[in-house]
């Protein structure tokens, strides 16, 4: 069967970014499983994916609009250390939800100094080239339930049936 919309895809990937380092991988874990055309992945990869079958190894370069999309500035702003209250030790690094016009967005901590935070509400991976290497372990059609609920089923998933 080959990658199609509404398939379950069951793959084994390595993400790199530009300089060839590692961000993220499923080696010597676990199968990531993935119902197509569901959103479950970024769209690149996806694209990327369509019409493969079980065996199909894959190197793809996904750019900015296709991935976690481009870097926005605006999305950087400065907020005194009293906006956070109930929180004792601020980091860089911590993540927090902020409230916006649009609705709640994640944000992290990229600095702080004296009495000003700097929050960024981009992904960490905002703005850059992904470089895939994957191998399609499995491909398989969904279960009624998979296709109602948008994304696979397997060990671990919890929905009340």
């Amino acid at each position: 069967m080959k990658i199609q919309e509404n398939a379950v895809v069951g793959m084994h990937y390595t993400l790199k970014d530009s300089e060839g380092e590692v961000i993220d991988s499923s080696d010597g874990g676990d199968i990531l499983s993935f119902l197509q055309g569901a959103g479950n992945i970024i769209v690149g990869l996806e694209k990327a994916l369509e019409g493969k079958e079980k065996g199909d190894k894959v190197e793809v370069a996904v750019e900015p609009e296709e991935g976690y999309g481009p870097h926005r500035p605006e999305l950087i702003q400065e907020a005194p250390t009293s906006a956070f209250q109930g929180i004792d030790n601020l980091e860089v690094g911590m993540n927090f939800q902020a409230e916006t016009e649009q609705g709640p967005i994640p944000v992290r901590i990229t600095s702080i100094e004296g009495e000003t935070v700097t929050v960024d509400g981009n992904h960490e991976l905002a703005g850059q080239t992904l470089f895939f290497s994957v191998s399609i372990e499995d491909v398989r059609e969904a279960t009624e339930d998979e296709l109602a609920h948008g994304h696979t089923h397997g060990e671990g998933c919890n929905h009340d049936h």
